[in-house]
């Protein structure tokens, strides 16, 4: 499979890409809802509540915290996870200028 050359992209179509990736699978778009739905941040719980391995949720929240839509903090031997308020709300304004462009055809179709 080829590289794919992000050079040729505008930086706005490369970071909708990249940002898109937090919703490509269904265990990501779980633990978001499980952040979500917590008033603080989650420790442990996520095995527990998603069913999945640990090794699996640890290498979806990898993803998560690498695109910068969560923030981790050590908390004795573990990792307490959240929402990155400030990335989320920049990600929300981003896709809504995306999806609230008005289609400009003439029955083309």
């Amino acid at each position: 499979m080829g590289v794919t050359k992000t050079e040729i992209f505008s930086d706005t179509q490369n970071e909708i890409a990249q940002l898109a990736k937090a919703f490509a699978h269904p265990a990501r778009v779980a633990i978001l809802h499980q952040l979500f739905k917590s008033t603080k941040c989650i420790c442990g719980d996520l095995v527990d509540e998603i069913g999945l391995a640990q090794a699996t949720i640890s290498q979806h929240l990898k993803e998560l915290k690498n695109l910068g839509l969560i923030k981790g903090n050590i908390e004795g031997t573990s990792v307490c996870y959240c929402i990155n308020e400030e990335k989320w709300e920049n990600m929300k304004s981003i896709f809504n200028a995306f999806f609230n462009q008005e289609i400009k055809t003439n029955n083309c179709c």
